[in-house]
């Protein structure tokens, strides 16, 4: 199964190697990522793996919550499924 992870914030040093490290620490394998930098915000979209023999889905969408409460950034995880209704025009 794949979801979207969002992360949002004022930019600053270790966004990525945090988050990236969180995913890594848990196997879970990252299978597209895209940022950018807009007058000092930082923005992330990565699409993640997430397969059946990992924690459940809602217990890694709480930890990158709280990694992003920690960083001072704010990170979501969405279903791919939930996040392309969402996003249809």
């Amino acid at each position: 199964m794949k979801a979207i992870i969002t992360v949002l914030g004022t930019d600053k040093v270790g966004i990525i190697a945090k988050v990236c490290t969180y995913l890594a620490d848990r196997e879970i394998n990252i299978l597209d990522i895209s940022q950018t930098i807009i007058q000092g915000y930082f923005n992330m979209l990565m699409i993640i793996e997430v397969n059946d023999t990992m924690d459940h889905f809602a217990e890694i969408a709480d930890g990158l919550e709280k990694l992003g409460e920690e960083i001072g950034v704010v990170i979501k995880m969405q279903h791919e499924d939930i996040f392309n209704t969402m996003h249809r025009i």
